[in-house]
């Protein structure tokens, strides 16, 4: 029997922990300012506000992640401890720590694993496994450790995001959240790329602070050619990797342009997907174009037929308007393997089945190839993960995905389709992760170490489908 002496309230036990760590944190700053450097406790008092206010919340938490893998992904404090810790570690770990308080003190009605938590821990174990294996063919250096760690704390995220969305009014927030957060990085892309070339390479380098790179090199072009028409990269580093987000982004909001009860105004929702459209244009992400074609038809054929309209339209300004050609020509250029880049990814691609075929179980682990003549890394998810975690990894991640979508499409004809706020939802959700893993073809971002915000961004999506279609029986 509980003391009545004793705190009994659960939000009670949670703001004594934050009020315990708060005041460690505050002896800690107090010592850094008497030995060591005043910027330090600076980041640690921010750090302290930053962190209650999401302590207070997780909600809260999940809006900081998601601003944080859309609008600042590469992001690190400038503190040196051994490494940077990224913004988005940091995020991750504040998720985490609310959703571990909340289990403890028991907040949450029992744990929610949903059809694809036991598919997801297959596929996490197996990453381990070829992780572990793979040290027998190139040591594992902290760096790489430290990514891998990310990856799967990203994939990990799928557990908390469908225990924790438990309202319908949580998830349009989220959803509202993704589609502003990638409005704002689609307007920062165009207005990079429309501005003077030396006034964005000051705008860019002013990030250096956070560890982003600096310098006439953080403007791409394509092939790399300044010659070549420039490419948007907005905050997120890479062309290709801003086209992946876009590509998300933009599947999420175009079922919410037609529905009755979107998360955002109708008005607004139009300002904020053309925006997403142009900034997508303007990567020349080709792989990004043809995953958004795909999701935007997907979207249309199976609920809302004005969007054909916009297939339409955004062909014939494409194929016949004078600016658009040389975009034209890039596409073109592809299909056609005309181009340089498209050459290098055949070859990539052919070393990569060299590579594959030597090791095809289980893959070579996350460190490096063990033999002279291959490398590990191929401008395709699949292959990589092949190379990764072998055949077996990668039919764990496709038969994960064969079963989302199978549960999408069972949800859909048993009724949620006939539901306003769910239905958009749903569909935007599953047209997004279509659009990524056709794009994943031809990229590489959605699993690899280097971009963990994308990993973290691909299972969110995965989670708030199946968050949706389990709010359907509430």
């Amino acid at each position: 029997m509980n003391s009545p002496l004793h705190p009994t309230d659960d939000r009670t036990r949670i703001w004594l922990v934050v009020l315990t760590v708060g005041v460690m944190l505050a002896l800690a700053g107090g010592a850094v300012i008497a030995i060591g450097s005043p910027a330090i406790a600076f980041a640690i008092v921010a750090g302290v506000v930053a962190g209650a206010v999401i302590l207070s919340n997780i909600e809260y938490g999940l809006y900081a992640l998601i601003a944080v893998a859309v609008l600042l992904p590469f992001g690190a404090i400038p503190i040196n401890l051994g490494f940077n810790p990224t913004f988005l570690d940091l995020a991750l770990i504040a998720v985490f720590a609310v959703w571990l308080a909340r289990v403890m003190t028991r907040q949450d009605e029992g744990f929610v694993a949903t059809p694809l938590g036991l598919l997801i821990i297959v596929f996490m174990v197996l990453a381990i496994f070829s992780f572990v294996a793979g040290t027998a063919f190139a040591p594992i250096t902290n760096e790489v450790l430290r990514r891998f760690a990310e990856i799967q704390i990203a994939i990990a995220l799928f557990f908390v995001i469908v225990n924790v969305v438990q309202t319908r009014e949580q998830l349009g927030r989220i959803i509202a959240a993704l589609i502003v957060a990638g409005f704002i990085s689609a307007a920062i892309g165009i207005f990079l790329y429309f501005i003077p070339a030396n006034t964005a390479i000051y705008l860019l380098s002013i990030l250096r602070v956070f560890k982003y790179p600096s310098g006439d090199g953080v403007l791409r072009y394509i092939e790399d050619d300044p010659g070549n028409p420039m490419r948007a990269i907005s905050t997120s580093v890479d062309p290709n990797v801003l086209g992946g987000l876009m590509i998300l982004v933009t599947a999420l909001a175009t079922p919410q342009l037609f529905a009755s009860k979107p998360v955002l105004p109708h008005k607004l929702m139009a300002l904020m997907w053309a925006t997403m459209v142009v900034c997508l244009m303007l990567t020349f992400s080709r792989a990004a174009f043809v995953g958004v074609a795909v999701a935007t038809a997907v979207i249309a054929t199976v609920r809302y037929r004005p969007a054909i309209a916009l297939m339409l339209v955004g062909a014939v300004i494409l194929l016949f308007m004078p600016f658009t050609q040389e975009y034209v020509g890039h596409l073109v250029d592809a299909f056609m393997g005309a181009d340089r880049a498209t050459q290098m990814r055949l070859g990539e691609y052919k070393d990569a089945f060299n590579l594959i075929a030597r090791y095809p179980i289980f893959g070579v682990g996350f460190g490096g190839s063990p033999d002279i003549d291959t490398y590990l890394g191929v401008s395709s998810v699949y292959l990589l993960m092949a190379e990764e975690m072998g055949l077996v990894g990668l039919s764990a991640f496709l038969l994960t995905m064969g079963v989302f979508f199978y549960r999408v499409a069972v949800a859909w004809f048993e009724g949620l389709a006939e539901d306003p706020f769910l239905a958009p939802i749903l569909l935007g959700t599953a047209g997004a992760l279509l659009g990524a893993m056709i794009a994943g073809l031809a990229d590489h971002y959605f699993f690899n170490l280097k971009f963990p915000h994308s990993v973290v961004l691909f299972w969110l999506y995965v989670a708030l489908g199946m968050a949706a279609m389990r709010l359907k029986r509430v």
